[in-house]
């Protein structure tokens, strides 16, 4: 069967992103949504460059099979900055906090970044 595809994307509506997809769908705490998630998500990588399980990586990090649960699903609104941390240094990671003058942009509000290395 051949599909007549001259037509596809025509009607197609679409909206760039602004490069906070928790912003696009409208999180009012956008920001700290994608810094968390990037803490998860190096947190699960860690974890599972590790090869721990989940027994090892509970008793690792002493924490309980819930949050263990938010952790690898990334549950964000269960997760403190804080906590994230912790479990980051724990896995053996090092982190820097860099605190300077907000750059140029339209909002007066300053920005989270991760930056890893």
């Amino acid at each position: 069967m051949t599909i007549d595809r001259s037509d596809i994307g025509e009607n197609i509506e679409f909206e760039t992103s602004s490069g906070n997809v928790f912003a696009d769908i409208g999180f009012e705490n956008a920001q700290e949504m994608l810094f968390k998630s990037e803490l998860v998500r190096q947190i699960n990588h860690t974890i599972k460059g590790k090869d721990l399980n989940s027994a090892q990586t509970k008793e690792l990090l002493n924490i309980d099979e819930d949050m263990l649960s938010n952790l690898s699903r990334g549950r964000l609104t269960e997760l403190t900055i804080e906590n994230l941390f912790r479990y980051l240094n724990i896995l053996g990671r090092d982190l820097e906090v860099v605190l300077k003058p907000r750059s140029t942009t339209s909002s007066s509000q300053g920005k989270l970044k991760v930056t890893v290395i």
